[in-house]
């Protein structure tokens, strides 16, 4: 129920002052999967937010569960979706219809594919079937295909890794764009106007955002809040199950590469918090809830919670 209050009320604003949309590159020029959406969903902002709190709801509860079937923070915690929905209020013109959003929900299903791959014998699958979620949801987001990179990275991780999987992995990541490029071959489509918007959307230049100086306070306080959390995991790393260790060293790839991503990338912006969150509030949990002393966990909490909340006021007023 408290989780629920906090959500509805960090997202008050997105209801009352919709943003319409942007002129970054995945508006402009939209990938296939997210130009339907935008079709379906028509020029309204209000249902571009609607749709957007359904999708991240959606979120929401696959970070719970994936904690509660793999139970790698050891404890059966609603933290890791608290604090996405703190992240998700931190900057208030993402809280808009984007394609991000979609995009992490095939990517949350192709980290607990790779999990799933843990200990089984012969050639795992899983990997094609997490490089095909991870090439799906990039036809939302194109830069979701970056994260192409977590598939091998779980197969050096999980298991000795060879040849044959990670082969398996590339191919589960071409797929949908073979298949898509043979549909727009058969029905006429210009396959050059396809290809172009893909490298537009991989290698072009996103427009900025203008954010507050209460929000550039708020990024750095959960930067300092995220250091913490990383250098507490890593210190305890070697105690834990070697599962538990496995998930958490994906966890850190996936947050390391969006971070990279990020930097390196013209085309990316602040969208990118979308999926950066994902790892962030699992690393962030695991040190809130096993943290020996208490008191300096709920400071740090509070006053990440109460920056958040200011900074949606601040929008509003």
């Amino acid at each position: 129920m408290l989780m629920a209050l906090t959500l509805s009320v960090l997202w008050i604003s997105a209801f009352i002052d919709p943003q319409v949309s942007s002129a970054a590159i995945f508006d402009t020029s939209p990938m296939p999967l997210y130009n339907v959406l935008k079709f379906l969903i028509g020029k309204s902002p209000v249902a571009g937010v609607i749709f957007s709190f359904v999708i991240l709801s959606l979120i929401l509860f696959l970070l719970v569960n994936f904690n509660t079937s793999q139970f790698f923070i050891n404890e059966r915690t609603f933290l890791p979706a608290t604090l996405y929905i703190l992240f998700s209020a931190l900057f208030f013109h993402c809280q808009a219809f984007n394609p991000v959003l979609p995009g992490v929900v095939f990517l949350m299903l192709a980290i607990r594919r790779i999990m799933d791959s843990y200990r089984k014998p012969d050639i795992a699958y899983n990997f094609f079937d997490a490089g095909i979620l991870i090439s799906i949801g990039s036809l939302f987001y194109a830069d979701m295909i970056w994260f192409g990179i977590l598939v091998i990275v779980g197969i050096a991780v999980i298991r000795t890794g060879n040849i044959m999987e990670i082969g398996i992995a590339i191919l589960g990541l071409i797929t949908p764009y073979i298949i898509l490029t043979g549909l727009y071959y058969v029905l006429g489509k210009d396959l050059t106007l396809f290809y172009s918007g893909i490298r537009q959307n991989l290698f072009g230049e996103s427009s900025g955002y203008i954010i507050s100086r209460l929000t550039l306070v708020a990024i750095i306080y959960s930067g300092l809040m995220l250091i913490l959390s990383i250098v507490f995991l890593l210190r305890g790393m070697n105690s834990k199950k070697i599962k538990a260790r496995k998930t958490f060293s994906v966890l850190l790839w996936g947050f390391f590469v969006s971070l990279i991503i990020y930097f390196a990338l013209p085309s990316v912006s602040f969208e990118m918090i979308w999926i950066t969150a994902v790892p962030a509030s699992y690393i962030l949990a695991h040190y809130f809830v096993f943290a020996k002393k208490k008191i300096l966990p709920e400071i740090i909490f509070s006053g990440f919670f109460l920056l958040i909340l200011l900074v949606q006021v601040f929008n509003i007023i």
